[in-house]
């Protein structure tokens, strides 16, 4: 998989992209991460990739001229998403995370900074993503968390693919609460029923907390996810809306 970014800041991504299971799967070239900023392609001797909005107000827009020429400089792969990362695109979730992870071979991610982009650019893209209803003052940080979200995704980057299924969110639920040694640490002791040694037992408790805790810390995506098991088949067991007890 191939990443393009687009940015102002190509010194933002050095070390993030040399640390972690990220640093290790771009050396293991399970992607490929290549930065273009768009200032190399301003034509004017100040190379200027901002300026004011038509009709005044504060703040300045990324001009469109750099960033067509520095995402038409780019090569084309044959499934290609082009990506502006903006408050008014889609919310960034694990879904589409597994679209991307899966279904293309190449992601180009333009950062927004300044008050935005020239409407313009929008004609260059293909999916408008938002990290969250909150504004920051770059979009190379949402960027950097769509690229972690993607390659950790891919195959070959976490160790252990069963992990990738059971946590937050792969379920529509949150992840269950978890302990490690030691048993007991400040009069705080690890919940009898992870010492039993029954695994069968332990799955359907760990099942039990991620539905209590979805159901007291995410009602919305608790209740999103009580309507995709009453849609399931009648042979599936379903779970109640009031206790999350399993009913058939």
């Amino acid at each position: 998989m191939r990443f393009d970014v687009v940015t102002l800041f190509p010194d933002f991504f050095t070390s993030p992209l040399a640390s972690g299971l990220l640093g290790k799967a771009l050396t293991k070239q399970i992607a490929q991460v290549h930065l273009v900023n768009p200032r190399d392609f301003a034509t004017d001797k100040h190379r200027r990739v901002d300026d004011e909005p038509y009709g005044g107000g504060v703040g300045m827009l990324m001009k469109p001229e750099p960033i067509f020429a520095a995402v038409e400089s780019l090569p084309i792969l044959p499934r290609r998403e082009v990506i502006l990362m903006t408050p008014q695109g889609q919310p960034l979730n694990q879904p589409l995370l597994v679209e991307l992870a899966t279904g293309y071979d190449q992601i180009v991610i333009i950062c927004g900074h300044y008050e935005g982009v020239d409407e313009r650019v929008l004609h260059l893209v293909t999916k408008e993503v938002s990290l969250g209803d909150f504004v920051l003052t770059c979009g190379e940080i949402p960027a950097l968390a769509l690229i972690n979200g993607v390659v950790r995704l891919r195959p070959g980057t976490v160790g252990k693919v069963e992990s990738l299924k059971s946590e937050s969110f792969e379920a529509g639920l949150l992840d269950y609460p978890q302990w490690t040694r030691p048993a007991e640490f400040r009069g705080w002791q690890v919940p009898e029923i992870l010492l039993s040694g029954n695994h069968q037992v332990i799955d359907q408790w760990r099942k039990d907390q991620q539905i209590h805790r979805t159901r007291e810390r995410r009602p919305d995506l608790y209740d999103k996810w009580v309507k995709q098991t009453e849609n399931l088949p009648s042979s599936h067991p379903t779970r109640d809306r009031d206790t999350g007890e399993a009913r058939l």
